[in-house]
């Protein structure tokens, strides 16, 4: 069997024994909707355990509406127009009515492109503004410790909705429901906080009950206070396939749960080596973007065995706080330790990538130096070919090999569990 990986604009191809491989891992072919407004519109009239918006919002209420910056594929543009309506219907007023983009750690939006974001309509005629522009309060502290500290526009509503997306998230679960609140209007001192629980096992991609991360941030949101979210689903064109709207929990579990029909892989059993490539440019410039795949892959590779991470990373570390991080431990766990006992953005890649380490071993193929990579615990290599020769001698064995072509849209699961 020949298989072929993306890296940058070419391809990495290897042939290797049809019995060998267990499978090779590529999206779901999805629906291209006919009516993506209609699918928006049915999920407001029927509401995830609650009420609808005409039963929840009174007239006279200040409304909060959080949604996501432009690191997010959110399509507020489509969203938030039939929202509006909904709540002009109602009888609020636009005046009365705020959009927050949800900022979390990033830097905050330009008057551009929050107009890109919610559409030139909604711009012009509702208040926009970024998260924390007005300041933060603070409603106490998680069970986990964690300062609830939020944007005083939001706490200070009467009433507030937030809109999200949901994909996987490689230490939240999923991303979307809760996480509009924290991470997305925290203070990034409370941010920190949450996210130095990404290192426990239970904190990964697909996981919600048990997860540190998850439940921490929903403890967190619950205390401010949410009355309704809508949440998207989107095919790999970044079109509307699923909408829920209602309940900020129960509607956020009904998109995971559609979400792991479209982009789940089931596998009959881990393997000795997967093969994994982000899909080439622009997914692969960097290294800071390519660890996506390789969170990814961690979920189909037995313990002690090899992960083979295809990616150009020509423009290298993509992150000078991740680089230092990179560089700086050779040993995973002190790693891990660090990050831990000081929450650092740009740490917390270089962690994920030493939690996959401590898994198995991490080859690179890449167009970075063989010296530059050297510097960290990567191995590197110039070629695929030359990486699973390698891997063959380590394990001493002709391995079983499971191939992600599309590593960062592909989250491998046994059957036992995707069931």
């Amino acid at each position: 069997m020949e298989l072929s990986f993306r890296i940058d604009q070419r391809s990495e191809k290897i042939e290797i024994d049809d019995a060998q491989v267990i499978s090779v891992l590529r999206p779901a072919s999805l629906p291209h909707p006919s009516d993506q407004k209609q699918i928006v519109h049915q999920a407001l009239q029927h509401p995830i355990q609650s009420a609808c918006l005409a039963d929840i919002i009174d007239p006279t209420d200040t409304v909060a509406i959080v949604t996501s910056d432009i690191t997010r594929p959110m399509p507020s543009y489509t969203v938030l127009p039939i929202l509006l309506d909904e709540l002009l219907h109602i009888g609020v007023r636009k005046e009365n009515i705020t959009i927050i983009i949800a900022l979390g750690s990033h830097r905050p939006q330009t008057s551009a492109e929050m107009e890109h974001l919610v559409s030139k309509e909604v711009y012009t005629q509702y208040k926009v503004i970024n998260s924390g522009q007005n300041g933060f309060l603070s409603v106490g502290k998680t069970k986990r410790g964690t300062p609830v500290s939020i944007d005083r526009t939001v706490v200070e509503a009467d009433k507030r909705i937030c809109l999200g997306n949901v994909e996987y998230h490689y230490f939240a679960g999923y991303s979307g429901g809760a996480k509009a609140i924290m991470p997305g209007c925290s203070e990034p001192s409370a941010i920190q906080m949450n996210h130095r629980f990404m290192v426990k096992e239970e904190a990964h991609a697909g996981a919600i009950k048990g997860n540190p991360v998850r439940e921490d941030l929903e403890e967190a949101a619950a205390m401010v206070g949410v009355d309704f979210i809508i949440n998207v689903v989107l095919n790999p064109e970044k079109e509307i396939i699923y909408a829920a709207a209602g309940d900020m929990t129960a509607a956020h579990r009904a998109a995971c749960a559609e979400l792991s029909h479209c982009y789940l892989s089931p596998i009959d059993e881990k393997a000795d080596v997967v093969i994994v490539s982000q899909a080439g440019a622009p997914k692969d410039l960097n290294l800071y973007q390519t660890q996506k795949a390789l969170d990814n892959a961690k979920h189909a590779v037995k313990d002690g065995g090899i992960v083979i991470l295809i990616g150009s990373c020509k423009e290298g570390f993509g992150n000078s706080v991740f680089e230092e991080w990179m560089c700086r431990y050779q040993d995973p766990q002190e790693m891990i330790n660090a990050l831990y006992d000081h929450f650092v953005l740009g740490g917390h890649k270089a962690a994920a990538i030493a939690m996959v380490q401590k898994k198995a071993k991490i080859f690179l193929v890449s167009d970075l130096p063989s010296g530059t990579v050297e510097k960290t615990f990567l191995k590197p290599f110039a070629h695929l070919s030359d990486a699973y020769k390698e891997a063959v001698k380590e394990l001493g064995c002709l391995p079983k090999v499971i191939a992600m072509p599309y590593g960062g849209s592909t989250l491998p699961a046994l059957k036992e569990n995707a069931d």
